[in-house]
């Protein structure tokens, strides 16, 4: 898990990153056949999000477990993810879902095409 020489820290005196590895390990001590991920990268740097997401594909690989993660980081999605669902919340429905490639490339709900492509997150910075 990358703790190596860490054993005796307390969660307050490692990094986001590793507190959130620890939390990882904790889960599989229990060899489950599902492990579910609520934003798993929220408060992470870039580098560090990328990282977790490689050990999430790697545990998914090496443990044969599904992995279901709730997140909104673009990468995070087209980097785990090969199954995903879009939620509405103004219809309070499911919008879509897919491998999150497909439905960027021909998903009909504009919405969902405008996420996959960070359309909100590029008009909110420009309001800014």
């Amino acid at each position: 898990m990358g703790l190596k020489g860490f054993e005796d820290y307390y969660p307050s005196q490692i990094s986001g990153g590793m507190q959130k590895r620890a939390g990882l390990a904790r889960a599989m001590a229990l060899d489950p056949e599902v492990l579910f991920f609520d934003e798993p990268s929220a408060g992470l740097d870039p580098i560090s999000s990328r990282l977790l997401d490689d050990l999430i594909l790697e545990l998914r690989d090496s443990l044969g477990a599904t992995v279901v993660v709730v997140t909104h980081e673009l990468a995070s999605i087209f980097t785990i993810g090969n199954n995903s669902v879009f939620l509405d919340p103004d219809a309070k429905t499911m919008t879509a879902s897919g491998d999150p490639k497909e439905l960027l490339a021909h998903c009909p709900d504009p919405k969902v095409r405008a996420f996959c492509v960070g359309e909100r997150r590029r008009s909110h910075e420009q309001e800014e």
